[in-house]
C-alpha cells in the first residue's frame, strides 16, 4: 500500500467515525423517554434573576411531566450561578417546579455545577447516598448524546428525556465534534480543556 493509499484510508476511517457521531447525535435528539426511571436530572440552562431562560423552561417543562406522568419519583435540578448572580440555575429550576405542581419532597438541588460534567458528577455522588443510579437526563435535543454519554463516564444509569427544542447544523457539527472528541479523550479530560 502507497503512502497515498494509507492517508487516504486514515481520512476514510475518521470521517466514516464523525459520521457515525453524527448520526448518534441525531438519532438521539428525537428519542423520546419512554418508561420510568428512579430521577429526572435537569441539566442547567440560563436564568434571569431567578426567572428560567426559555431553554431552561424547556427542559423543566419536560421534567415536570416526567414526574406528573409518574415515570419518575425525583427531580433534580441543577446547575450554579454567575459571579454576581442572586441565585442559581438550580434553584430558579426548584421555584418553578414547585409552581407547577412538583413536590419539595420530590426536589433535589445540585448548587455548584458550572458544566453538564461538573453537574453530573455531582448529581452522582449525592444520588449515590440515596441509592439511586438510573435517571433520565433532561436536555436540549442536540445536547442528549453527549449529555447521556457524560452521565454514563461518571456513573449513572441514564437514558435521554430530549426537551422539544430544535437541532440546527451548526449545534449538530458542534455536538459531533464534542460526542467524537470526548469518546477517545473521556469527557473529564474534554470538560477540563473547555474554556
Amino acid at each position: 500500500m502507497t503512502g497515498r493509499r494509507i492517508a487516504a484510508f486514515i481520512v476514510g476511517v475518521v470521517l466514516l467515525y464523525f459520521l457515525v457521531g453524527a448520526a448518534q447525535v441525531v438519532l438521539t435528539s428525537r428519542t423520546e423517554a419512554s418508561g420510568t426511571a428512579s430521577a429526572a436530572v435537569v441539566l442547567g440552562a440560563a436564568q434571569y434573576d431567578g426567572t428560567p431562560s426559555p431553554v431552561l423552561a424547556r427542559r423543566l417543562d419536560t421534567a415536570a411531566r416526567l414526574y406528573l406522568d409518574g415515570q419518575v419519583s425525583i427531580v433534580v435540578v441543577t446547575g450554579g450561578g454567575l459571579e454576581g448572580d442572586r441565585t442559581t440555575e438550580a434553584k430558579a429550576g426548584y421555584d418553578y417546579l414547585r409552581a407547577r405542581g412538583v413536590p419539595d419532597e420530590a426536589l433535589r438541588l445540585e448548587v455548584d455545577g458550572t458544566s453538564t460534567y461538573t453537574e453530573l458528577a455531582a448529581t452522582r455522588r449525592f444520588l449515590d447516598a440515596e441509592g439511586i443510579g438510573d435517571v433520565f437526563v433532561v436536555t436540549d435535543p442536540y445536547h442528549a448524546q453527549r449529555a447521556t454519554m457524560v452521565a454514563g463516564e461518571v456513573g449513572l444509569d441514564a437514558r435521554p428525556a430530549p426537551t422539544d427544542g430544535v437541532l440546527t447544523p451548526s449545534r449538530l457539527l458542534r455536538e459531533t465534534v464534542a460526542v467524537s472528541v470526548g469518546r477517545v479523550l473521556g469527557f473529564r479530560r474534554l470538560d477540563a480543556l473547555a474554556p
